[in-house]
Parts: structure tokens; sequence; C-alpha cells
């Protein structure tokens, strides 16, 4: 009965149990888990009808800015914007930085916005496991817009790109020789690039653009209904805004007329089913007692070349499968 009571008032908006059941998802211990799964089975008829937005650039590139003025210009419009932003956490401590609410002060402030600061923990590519689940609570609570921002390094763009509708790639064109800083494997990711930052040098930005341009059309393209635009902001003084939300209208769309919308989604959802059972089965593994018995011990010999990786393997299988 308490899960049904904070599933009904997260459907009401209410900020603390939102909070709460974010935390139930984020946590790490199997009976909050479990609590967790049975939550999201009571909010998942009320999810999916939100647009799901990745965005993505290197640091500095202006992400929390753009994402405050887009947010600010969406909830003027009527929409419920969600961010959840992952920050990065240190290799050493374990402990994030988690600065998002201030540096998006405005926003935090706004009666329709809701931040979501998350520590990307050990996860590969600094997104937090649980992203995933927590997309769908915010649907749950009546947010139309789910912006996902990634820490701007590593692999994350990939893992971020396979939850969203829609993933942006933010640029800017005053760091020297664009193209060479381009990763290909990011801009065909991309459904949109942004160069932030135009009202700095505006003939260097439409320098940048054409040269954007030019790249992407020598890349395979991501969807066959979607030709990947690349548009011009300056983020700091709220211009170009509104035409980045046209162009994520038009977008979506295009892929719901033809389908593909759907189907990403579907798509989306087994992929994610699959990176979490291999994620239980690692830790179901790894918390066998008779594993764990070995598993110092085997992993030292690995290290010292006294045993392949594959002999190791086989060996800890071995022990699992007693």
């Amino acid at each position: 009965m308490e899960l049904h009571t904070l599933a009904d008032n997260i459907r009401k908006g209410n900020i603390r149990a939102m909070g709460k059941g974010i935390t139930l998802i984020e946590s790490k211990r199997p009976e909050d888990a479990r609590k967790a799964s049975q939550l999201l089975d009571l909010l998942l008829p009320h999810t999916g009808n939100s647009l799901r937005i990745g965005i993505t650039g290197v640091p500095g590139v202006g992400k929390s800015t753009f994402i405050e003025s887009f947010g600010s210009y969406l909830t003027e419009q009527g929409h419920k914007v969600a961010v959840l932003a992952v920050d990065p956490s240190s290799q050493i401590t374990g402990g994030s930085i988690l600065g998002d609410k201030t540096r998006m002060e405005e926003l935090s402030r706004n009666y329709n916005a809701f931040i979501r600061p998350s520590p990307a923990g050990d996860t590969l590519g600094g997104v937090a496991r649980r992203t995933r689940e927590t997309m769908l609570l915010c649907e749950a609570a009546g947010y139309t817009v789910v912006i996902v921002e990634t820490v701007g390094v590593g692999q994350s763009e990939t893992t971020v790109a396979s939850m969203v509708d829609f993933f942006m790639l933010l640029q800017l064109a005053t760091a020297g020789d664009e193209l060479q800083g381009i990763k290909k494997g990011v801009m065909e990711l991309a459904d949109a690039i942004i160069i932030n930052k135009a009202d700095i040098d505006r003939q260097k930005t439409e320098l940048a653009r054409q040269q954007y341009q030019n790249a992407l059309h020598i890349l395979r393209p991501k969807s066959r209904n979607w030709i990947v635009p690349v548009q011009m902001v300056s983020a700091l003084r709220n211009e170009g805004i509104p035409g980045v939300w046209e162009m994520l209208e038009s977008f979506r769309d295009a892929m719901r007329q033809s389908g593909e919308f759907d189907e990403n989604r579907k798509r989306q959802s087994v992929d994610w089913m699959w990176a979490l059972l291999l994620d239980d089965l690692k830790a179901l593994f790894l918390n066998h007692k008779d594993v764990q018995g070995v598993f110092p011990q085997v992993q030292d010999a690995v290290a010292q070349g006294v045993t392949t990786p594959s002999a190791a393997s086989r060996r800890l299988l071995d022990v699992f499968r007693r």
C-alpha cells in the first residue's frame, strides 16, 4: 500500500515523492531494487508521453547554459521539463560534483521544471545505470520533455543515444579547427548539431556551420526520414532557441508519421532489458559465495601471469555452476 501511495503522489507531480522514488531506483540495496521494480510497474501505464532528448558536447561548450535557456523557453510554452544531469564521479573517492542546480539557477527555481543531478558511479560511459527508469518516473509525473545531459567525455554519448528519441550534439565555432574536433562516432549518432555561442564571432560560426554540413554529407544517414540539420544559437542571449524547438517538433512529426518513432522505442526497450539482465547476472555471479571464495586468488593469478584470462574465466564459471 505504501508503494501505491508513493506512485499516486508521483503521478500528481509531488516533488518529494519524485525524489523518494528516484532514490529508491538508484539504491543498490536488493530490497530497494525489488520495491523500485514494483513502483515502476505501477507507473508504467502512465509513461511514454514525453519527448526524450539527449544532449552532449565537450566541457565548456555551454551545455548547462543551453539547457537552462531551452528549458525556460519550453516551460513558457506550457511544457513541464525534467533534466537528468549525470555528473562525473571521481575514480578515486567515488564523489561527484553534483553542481547542475547551481549552474541552472533560474531553471531550478521554475515550478514546471525538475532537475535531478545523479552521480555517474562506475557505469560505463559515465551514465547513471538507472537513468532510464528515472525517465519513466518523470513521464509518469507529467513531464512532457525529458532532457538527459551527458558529461561529454568517454563513451557516454553512445549510451545516452540508445535511450532517447533525439540526440543533440552541441559544438563551438571558436575552438580552433572545427573538423579536427569532430569525432566521427558522435557525428553519426547526432540527430542535430547545434553550434552554441554564435554571438562571439558570427562570421566564424557561419563558416563552421557550412563545414559541419559538408561533413554530414559524407556520413551514412542515421535515418532515411530525417536530414540532420546544423543550427546556430546563443544560449546566453536566448537567440535561436525557438528554432531548436521547431526543429524538434518537425523531427517528432516526421518520425511518427513514418512509424520510426515507435519502432525505435520498442528496440530501445528490448536493448534495455538485455543491459539490465547482463548487469543482474554479473551481480548474481560476483555475489555467489563459492565464487567470492576463489575470485581474489584467480584474479591475482591472472595479474601475475600464472594463468590466462580465458582459463580463469572457465574456472570461475565451473565454480558458479556447482
